[in-house]
């Protein structure tokens, strides 16, 4: 493993957010109404046309806040008969792809706002096989729970687009949020630590290069969920 030295995150909560039940509660009741954005809307658009060219019948993965998309090329090539779609907000970062690219036409990487693209995914009548958010921004300050996928709007759309998630994080309270939180909507939930022989991403290579520990969670959410 080679050696790095990046910070570790700080915050100042030592625990779960003591309002997370009650914001959860409240994006669970209340879905969004905020208008869908352009470039989203012409994204998922080319999304979708790409799907349907490959084999709409063809299982999902969804691989959210993919980054560079190192980790969409990797379960691409794990996953051969699924059509494997990245999503990042951040065009420095997905233009850099073709860094990471591999050889196969199972796979897609595209900038999007994810708060926008889960719910048309979800409008669309998506069903996800498997979802991953590896290394979602933390937004470690408490002030910011909101802005953390568990705590958002976005929320509820994650969970009805179904599928195995698994969410990974170097910050222990965020994986531990995000369990509580999908227990609060009806799912079983398990976080431990996470290891693996080989990165998936940069974060982790950066991560563990520096000595720090990996956390995630995964659940099953085709079992029934969304509070029952």
């Amino acid at each position: 493993m080679s050696s790095g030295n990046s910070r570790t995150i700080t915050s100042n909560q030592t625990g779960p957010h003591d309002k997370l039940a009650e914001i959860v509660a409240r994006h669970l009741a209340h879905p969004t109404q905020k208008p869908f954005n352009q470039h989203t809307l012409d994204a998922f658009a080319q999304v979708e046309a790409w799907r349907q060219d490959k084999g709409p019948q063809r299982p999902l993965i969804l691989d959210a806040c993919c980054g560079v998309g190192e980790s969409t090329a990797y379960l691409a090539s794990q996953f051969p008969q699924h059509l494997v779609i990245g999503v990042d907000k951040s065009a420095l970062r997905t233009q850099k792809h073709a860094h990471y690219a591999v050889d196969g036409d199972n796979y897609c990487v595209v900038r999007a706002d994810l708060n926008d693209f889960w719910r048309l995914a979800h409008r669309q009548g998506w069903q996800l096989d498997r979802h991953y958010l590896l290394y979602p921004n933390p937004y470690p300050k408490s002030a910011h729970l909101q802005r953390r996928w568990h705590g958002s709007a976005a929320f509820a759309d994650i969970l009805r687009l179904g599928g195995r998630l698994e969410v990974r994080s170097n910050w222990d309270i965020y994986i531990q949020e995000f369990a509580l939180a999908l227990r609060q909507a009806g799912y079983q939930a398990h976080c431990e630590p996470y290891t693996s022989d080989t990165a998936q991403t940069p974060f982790e290579r950066k991560y563990w290069g520096s000595g720090q520990q990996s956390w995630h969670v995964v659940a099953d959410l085709d079992s029934k969920g969304l509070q029952g």
